[in-house]
C-alpha cells in the first residue's frame, strides 16, 4: 500500500516527463504569484506519502502546511464526506439550520480550552477568516478599536490579517492597511539579547509589551492581544509559558482579551489537541481560540471558539458568510476529531516529537550549521546559521537543503523571518520506518549542502 511506502525517485530527472507537462500548464494558466519551487505533482496520496504521475514517491514533512495531521486520503474521512454529499452539499446557516454545524460547534465547545467554561463556536473557511473574525468579535465585546500583535507573526492574507502579519513579503504593494494594529516583540529566546538568562529574557519581552501601551496605544483602547502559541511562519518559536502567564495577567488587569491563533499548531500537533491546553493547565488560558488547517483533513474550514458572553456581545449580521460551516466540511471535521481521539494521535505526536528532538539534537551537536532546535510535540523547527557564535542566519543553505531533500524524495519547507528554519510538520500517521527514512535523507542533505559552502 502507498501509505506504507518509503520515498523513492525512479525518474532520471525531477520533474519527470508527465509531471513536467502539468507544471508547464500551471505556468501558463496559474498566477506566478502563487509560487511553488518544488519539482513535484501529486497524483495520489496516502498516509504521509504521495506519488506523482511518473511513479516517484515522496515523503511529506510539510503535510499541506499542517493540514494533513491524519494523513492523505483517510478512508473513513472519504466515506463521511461521501455520506454527507448524498444528503446535501450546502445549507447556509442564516437560512436553514443544518445539524452538522450544530454538532461540530458542540464538540468544539467541549474540546477547545478557552478560559470560559460556557462556550460558543462559529465557523469560517480559512485561517485568515478565523483570525479576522476573532478580531471583530473582540472589538464588539470590548468596544475598543486597537489590537496588539507580535514580531514574527503570520495571521493571513486578507487586508486586516496582512496588517497583523509581521513579514511584509506577504503584503508587498497591498497597502494601505487598517489602522489600530500595533506590534510588540515576540519572545524569540534563541535571539534574545546576548547574555540574558531565560527569565531575564522573558522580563525583557514583557517590558517590550508595556512599551506598546506607552508608545502606540494606551491599554484602555486595546481590544485584544493576538499571539500564536507556536509561531509558524515566524520560525516555529514556542511562546514560553512564563511569558504567557505575564501576558494573561496584563490582559486581566486591563480588560483586554487574549486570542490564541492555533490555525497551524492546533489539532493534535503539539501532543495535546491544542497548545492552549498547556496554557490552561498553567492557569493562563486564552479568551478566544482560532483554528483551521487540520480541522477537516483538507476540506476548507476554520473555527473561532470563545466564551458565550463574548459571542453574545456581537451585533447580528457582522459575522458569518455563505460557505461558513459548509455541510461537507462539518462532516469531515467531526470524523477527523473522532479519529484523532480514538487513534491517540495526540499521544503519537508526542512520540514523534521525542524521536525528532533526539535526532535533531544530535545534528545540533555534530554540525556547525544547526544553531537551534525547538518546538512542542511534532511541530519542530531546525534553525540553520552560518556560525553558532554569531547566529548569522543561513537562508541560502536552507534553500539548497530543500532542493536536495526533494531530489531524494523528502519534501520539507522553510520558515522564519530570515527563511533559515526548516519546519517539521509531517502527518501524525507517519510510520517509524518513514520517519527514519526522512532522517537519513535530511542528514545526508545537510552533509552535502554544508560541504558546498
Amino acid at each position: 500500500m502507498l501509505k506504507n511506502s518509503l520515498p523513492k525517485i525512479i525518474t532520471d530527472t525531477l520533474p519527470g516527463s508527465k509531471s513536467k507537462e502539468i507544471i508547464e500548464k500551471r505556468e501558463k494558466n496559474v498566477p506566478g504569484a502563487i509560487r511553488c519551487g518544488y519539482p513535484c505533482v501529486i497524483e495520489k496520496g496516502e498516509g504521509a506519502v504521495f506519488q506523482d504521475p511518473d511513479g516517484n514517491v515522496f515523503l511529506d514533512w510539510v503535510g499541506g502546511v499542517g493540514v494533513l495531521n491524519i494523513g492523505y486520503s483517510q478512508p473513513e474521512l472519504i466515506e463521511a464526506v461521501k455520506d454527507q454529499s448524498e444528503k446535501y452539499f450546502h445549507a447556509m446557516m442564516n437560512i436553514v439550520t443544518h445539524e452538522g454545524y450544530v454538532e461540530l460547534a458542540e464538540k468544539m465547545n467541549q474540546i477547545v480550552p478557552v478560559k470560559s467554561e460556557v462556550r460558543k463556536t462559529m465557523f469560517a473557511n480559512s485561517g485568515a477568516e478565523a483570525d479576522e473574525n476573532a478580531v471583530k468579535i473582540a472589538k464588539a465585546y470590548t468596544g475598543r478599536p486597537n489590537i496588539i500583535v507580535f514580531s514574527g507573526a503570520f495571521h493571513g492574507r486578507t487586508v486586516m490579517t496582512m496588517a497583523m502579519t509581521s513579514k511584509k513579503a506577504y503584503a508587498v504593494g497591498m497597502g494601505p492597511f487598517p489602522d489600530g494594529v500595533y506590534r510588540a516583540e515576540f519572545p524569540y529566546l534563541y535571539r534574545a539579547p546576548k547574555g540574558y538568562s531565560e527569565s531575564e529574557a522573558i522580563d525583557y519581552y514583557v517590558e517590550k509589551l508595556y512599551k506598546v501601551f506607552e508608545e502606540c496605544s494606551p491599554a484602555q483602547y486595546v481590544a485584544a492581544i493576538v499571539a500564536e502559541p507556536i509561531q509558524g511562519e515566524g520560525g516555529f518559536i514556542p511562546a514560553p509559558i512564563e511569558w504567557v502567564k505575564a501576558v494573561r495577567k496584563i490582559c486581566d488587569e486591563n480588560g483586554i482579551l487574549l486570542i490564541a491563533d492555533e490555525v497551524q499548531c492546533g489539532f493534535g500537533r503539539s501532543g495535546k489537541m491544542f497548545v492552549s491546553q498547556y496554557w490552561k493547565d498553567a492557569g493562563c488560558a486564552p479568551d478566544i481560540i482560532t483554528s483551521a488547517k487540520s480541522i477537516a483533513g483538507g476540506v476548507p474550514l476554520s473555527a473561532v471558539t470563545a466564551g458565550a458572553e463574548i459571542f453574545d456581545a456581537v451585533p447580528a449580521g457582522t459575522i458569518g458568510g455563505t460557505f461558513c460551516g459548509n455541510a461537507l466540511a462539518c462532516a469531515s471535521a467531526l470524523k477527523v476529531i473522532e479519529i484523532m481521539e480514538r487513534d491517540g494521535l495526540c499521544e503519537r505526536a508526542a512520540e514523534i516529537g521525542e524521536k525528532c528532538f533526539a535526532r535533531f539534537g544530535e545534528w545540533k551537536e555534530k554540525y556547525e550549521a544547526v544553531g537551534d532546535v525547538r518546538g512542542i510535540g511534532a511541530m519542530i523547527g531546525i534553525e540553520f546559521v552560518k556560525d553558532k557564535s554569531t547566529k548569522e542566519p543561513a537562508p541560502e543553505l536552507v534553500s539548497r537543503l530543500i532542493s536536495s531533500c526533494a531530489s531524494k524524495g523528502l519534501i520539507v519547507e522553510n520558515a522564519g523571518t530570515y527563511g533559515n528554519v526548516v519546519r517539521f510538520l509531517a502527518p501524525l500517521v507517519i510510520t517509524d520506518e518513514q520517519l527514519e527514512a526522512g532522517f537519513e535523507i535530511m542528514e545526508k542533505s545537510i552533509i552535502e549542502c554544508c560541504s558546498e559552502r
